[in-house]
């Protein structure tokens, strides 16, 4: 096992080199030069042409802009190293300053939200399964496709016009994280205070979710029901609960382990969308602006970590195979 573990990190290596080369250059390749909109951003864009145009290459050398692809590159290369992601070319804020800051946000309403996804979708699509072809079974299928279809955009378009100050109830807050001044508030009321600010969200990063591991949950279990292993199981006498839970749940959680290397990074890249619309200062959002404002350091440090956190996924959800399957095991060789 460990054998298995130490070269699947070496492997990470090379493709995490090949992530950030990519990343790199494809930012370089957008139009729209981080130099020339510093400057029409501080209103410099009125004065002299030529003086301007000396403000833009004097701004270019500063970034170090005017170098070669492969010399920026290698020098991003070394600052990661020892973890140094430079300054932010927005603010001139340390890019780990911002990061730290908007990092807990967004690993909190994702990990809410896989919790959430799997809790409700498993149980239901287990259900499911037991009583195929039932009205249960039709009914859910009907509500989960149609809850799956749904845009998240538009989903929270509705529920910020019907619960968070529109012109019908006004139950939860429209934007942000916590309230103004609740840092000051005891730590239950803060802790309310934030789940308060994040039911909204929440509801808009667990509908897809849930809605699409529920059917694939019952698809699972379905085919596991009808395996010998299950008929010799009931033939031992067990319970009907012993037979689905010891035997057909654990056997059919692997393709679910699987699908579950994939979900964070989804849903990292998915709350750029409604980190945006409900203004949390996360990951998400902070991408977002750091790519308009073409923040190469910012976008980088952003890439580098979700890249890792990607590829650290997948090896945990290979990890887990063995887990559910005693079957799996990962030699040395």
């Amino acid at each position: 096992m460990l054998g298995y573990v130490a070269k699947r990190l070496l492997l990470m290596i090379p493709t995490f080199f090949g992530i950030t080369v990519l990343t790199f250059f494809i930012i370089k390749l957008a139009p729209g030069d981080p130099a020339l909109m510093r400057v029409q951003m501080q209103g410099m864009g009125k004065v002299d042409a030529q003086m301007a145009a000396q403000i833009v290459e004097e701004t270019r050398k500063l970034y170090g802009l005017d170098q070669p692809l492969y010399v920026q590159y290698g020098k991003w290369m070394k600052r990661l190293v020892t973890l140094d992601f430079g300054e932010s070319y927005a603010d001139h804020r340390p890019v780990i300053e911002k990061i730290k800051e908007a990092f807990p946000i967004t690993i909190l309403l994702n990990v809410l939200t896989i919790i959430i996804i799997y809790v409700i979708s498993i149980p239901v699509g287990i259900f499911t399964a037991l009583k195929p072809q039932s009205w249960w079974d039709y009914g859910s299928a009907l509500l989960l496709f149609i809850l799956y279809s749904l845009p998240s955009f538009w989903v929270a378009a509705l529920l910020m016009t019907y619960f968070a100050g529109g012109d019908y109830l006004n139950l939860f807050p429209i934007m942000g994280i916590s309230s103004f001044g609740a840092e000051s508030l005891p730590w239950y009321e803060y802790v309310s205070n934030v789940a308060w600010h994040l039911v909204l969200p929440i509801v808009c990063l667990t509908y897809g979710g849930f809605a699409f591991l529920a059917r694939f949950a019952r698809s699972n279990m379905l085919e596991v029901i009808h395996q010998d292993f299950m008929r010799t199981a009931r033939a031992k006498g067990l319970s009907e609960w012993a037979v689905i839970m010891r035997h057909g749940f654990r056997n059919s959680l692997v393709p679910l382990v699987s699908l579950m290397g994939s979900l964070l990074p989804a849903l990292l890249g998915g709350s750029v969308i409604i980190e945006q619309i409900f203004s949390i200062p996360g990951m998400g959002r902070l991408g977002f602006q750091s790519i308009l404002q073409r923040d190469y350091p910012t976008i980088m440090a952003l890439t580098a970590i979700e890249a890792v956190l990607t590829l650290l996924s997948i090896l945990l959800s290979d990890l887990l195979y063995a887990v559910v399957d005693p079957r799996i095991r990962y030699g040395d060789d």
